[in-house]
């Protein structure tokens, strides 16, 4: 559990498939809400133990004055009301900007955005299934996110050599992309990332982005003088790429943007920066 609370999400995969070779504990039936609420209780205990081990120390700080303790006491409070009645604490929301940095602070593990895969057969890997039905519909009541994805036929896809198979057995099940690429997707929206790219004649690399980040902070992904030397930004849309093919024809036809300091980087943009360190 202490590795998870360095993680800034929760991916949860969950049996969502019959199979009499694969037997769950005491050879009990499929059971994916059951399977879930174990995993929740147990983050649920370990993030009371936080609470209750903060909770001496900061009333104690509070009654004594302290500003501070005084807006954790609230934020412990509110926490420890809701894993009492064995929901997790991302169900408590703060206006106050004081107490959700307090909130942050804690690092809870139940505050983390959720991800619940739904592990099901291969037949089922486009529409789910019965048992994937019960976990998408708990997962709006959560606000969390749910996919499916067949592992056994991930693993199949990942044996095939070209792309030209794995698209044409992709075909076959009648779905659009592997459910890896579907993952990933899912992964960086529950984060709120986005990519943008870099090409030059040696290397063409992908950078991850928080949404919303101006072109001074992604030139600093790259590395932090290009971000204190900013300059501007020459930017080509990933469409128009594919579309003209050479950064030649996309500047021939006028789609080379120059963009300075408050250019908000959209995902796929294609990104040369100039700076002066």
């Amino acid at each position: 559990l202490g590795n998870i609370r360095e993680c800034d999400a929760i991916i949860h995969v969950i049996r969502c498939f019959d199979d009499d070779n694969v037997v769950r504990e005491g050879g009990a039936p499929v059971d994916p809400i059951a399977d879930k609420e174990i995993i929740d209780t147990e983050l649920q205990l370990k993030d009371l133990e936080t609470i209750e081990g903060q909770m001496v120390k900061q009333e104690k700080m509070a009654a004594a004055g302290n500003k501070d303790a005084k807006v954790m006491v609230n934020v412990l409070r509110a926490y420890k009301e809701v894993l009492d009645k064995g929901m997790n604490a991302r169900a408590v929301t703060f206006d106050d900007k004081e107490e959700q940095q307090a909130a942050h602070d804690l690092f809870l593990l139940t505050t983390k955005p959720v991800l619940y895969v739904c592990n099901v057969d291969e037949t089922s890997a486009k529409e789910g299934n019965q048992y994937s039905r019960l976990i998408e519909e708990i997962a709006k009541q959560e606000g969390a996110e749910a996919m499916v994805i067949a592992a056994k036929t991930e693993e199949d896809i990942a044996s095939l050599d070209t792309y030209e198979d794995k698209k044409l057995f992709l075909d076959e099940l009648g779905l659009e992309e592997s459910g890896v690429n579907r993952l990933i997707k899912k992964a960086y929206n529950l984060l709120n990332l986005q990519t943008f790219i870099t090409a030059g004649e040696m290397e063409v690399k992908a950078w991850t982005f928080h949404k919303g980040w101006k072109a001074p902070q992604c030139a600093g992904v790259i590395h932090t003088d290009f971000e204190k030397g900013f300059i501007r930004a020459e930017v080509i849309k990933y469409d128009d790429y594919m579309k003209y093919k050479t950064e030649a024809a996309v500047r021939d036809a006028g789609l080379l943007h120059i963009e300075g300091k408050e250019y908000v980087v959209q995902d796929g943009d294609i990104m040369h920066f100039r700076f002066n360190v």
